[in-house]
């Protein structure tokens, strides 16, 4: 079965971000965005759940959109990025595809784990 997750992790303290909003949304054939899920990132940086899973998951492209700016305003600090769109492709419906997410309030990476 295959399944998207995420973590967010606070690239300059070394921790993981909790309370972040992440929506997963993927393109339709028909060219147009549906939301597929959302979450918030608990005390671990992680979604409680896998954002999308199945046997098989749909194959496709997927944006992870990550709403940094709230995030960082409810901590009191300005942040130059508001929403971190990471879109990526879906091509095996039976493997794990994991996009963790490195912030700060002006940078940040993503790279595929495991």
């Amino acid at each position: 079965m295959g399944k998207i997750s995420t973590h967010i992790l606070l690239a300059a303290a070394g921790q993981p971000a909790a309370g972040v909003a992440v929506q997963l949304w993927h393109l339709s054939e028909g060219g147009s965005w549906v939301q597929v899920s959302e979450a918030l990132s608990n005390a671990d940086g992680r979604c409680d759940a896998p954002l999308r899973s199945g046997t098989p998951m749909p194959c496709g492209i997927y944006e992870l959109r990550f709403a940094i700016g709230t995030f960082f305003s409810a901590r009191g600090q300005e942040s130059f990025y508001q929403d971190v769109p990471v879109r990526f492709s879906v091509t095996d419906g039976s493997a794990n595809y994991h996009v963790p997410l490195l912030i700060s309030p002006f940078s940040y990476t993503t790279y595929r784990g495991s």
